[in-house]
């Protein structure tokens, strides 16, 4: 099979349920800045530190690359299409599995009284690129949801994923600064 089908060529896409639209249109980006923080998820895994509090760590991101998809086909589906019954809508527990492990890993780390810079290890300072793609993941959702008026494949379940998505990776970030024995370097001002 090729990669390439040439049907893109003059700027349209298809959704998952058939429609085709403009590679400019809100729900294409929607979908393609969920993509790209997929992509940085991976980095994230790529650069974690050998130690053997990684492995859940490690764990945790496929998981987390996995609901991505997930939504991502979700916004690439128009709601009432025949295709839409063949996804899963994402549920509260999606959102608790996040919350679990950002409980879990903050037990580990000192309390934080002051804002931090983001750096560190190479895999914390991936974590906090993945926060600021995912708050910018948020934005568009909601952009999209609103202009749209999107409230089917589950919206309101998305938006609390994304929201706690981004303080799992700022979590995420302090922890494998703290696996990797590198102090997080607080802001100053």
């Amino acid at each position: 099979m090729k990669v390439y089908t040439g049907t893109g060529d003059r700027g349209t896409t298809s959704l998952f349920s058939g429609e085709r639209l403009d590679k400019g249109d809100d729900r294409v980006a929607a979908y393609g800045h969920v993509d790209e923080l997929n992509a940085v998820v991976g980095s994230v895994a790529a650069a974690l530190p050998r130690h053997e509090g990684a492995g859940d760590v490690q764990l945790e991101l496929t998981r987390v690359q996995s609901d991505l998809f997930q939504i991502g086909a979700l916004l690439a589906t128009t709601p009432d299409s025949p295709s839409a019954v063949h996804l899963k809508p994402l549920t509260t527990a999606h959102s608790q599995r996040l919350e679990k492990w950002i409980d879990a890993m903050d037990t580990r780390l000192d309390s934080l009284n002051a804002f931090i810079l983001p750096g560190g290890h190479p895999s914390a300072a991936w974590s906090h690129v993945a926060r600021t793609v995912c708050r910018r993941v948020e934005r568009r959702v909601v952009k999209l949801f609103r202009s749209h008026k999107l409230i089917d494949n589950g919206a309101e379940e998305i938006l609390v994923y994304l929201n706690r998505l981004s303080d799992y990776f700022f979590v995420l970030a302090r922890y494998c600064n703290h696996l990797a024995g590198v102090e997080d370097e607080l802001w100053r001002g």
